[in-house]
């Protein structure tokens, strides 16, 4: 699955044209957040390098567990869609990987957030004891 984050300016008929304009062996899906692909191992890694190229900090994949047109998830045979309101609030933050991305590309550095503290198990009981009465 390529997901292009909010702010790229390509669209997922630009990625599937490209796709195909590429000669490869694959079978192509266009889809709300980019496109599905499958093929062989070597042919799938060969497009996504290539797909990522055109907006290298705005083009992330990742597997899909079923493959395109699975009546188990495609709409066009009314199958649920479990998944996509975990793949929508990925999109959404993929916005904020591509500014940690450039900002990396400019050669800032990014300050790690404060490690959390353990909680005592003291206090972990007391909050067990509140939810439970």
């Amino acid at each position: 699955m390529i997901v292009i984050a909010p702010s790229s300016e390509l669209t997922p008929d630009q990625i599937a044209r490209f796709i195909h304009s590429l000669g490869l062996n694959l079978n192509i899906k266009e889809t709300c957040y980019g496109a599905n692909i499958e093929g062989s191992k070597d042919v799938v890694r060969k497009a996504l390098a290539e797909v990522r190229k055109l907006d290298p900090n705005r083009i992330f994949s990742k597997v899909r567990a079923f493959p395109i047109g699975d009546e188990r998830r495609c709409r066009a045979h009314h199958g649920s869609r479990p998944g996509f309101n975990q793949v929508e609030k990925e999109w959404r933050d993929l916005s904020m990987i591509d500014t940690g991305l450039c900002a990396a590309d400019r050669g800032e550095i990014c300050e790690l957030p404060p490690k959390p503290k353990e909680l005592p198990v003291k206090r972990l009981k007391e909050i067990v004891d509140e939810v439970t009465k």
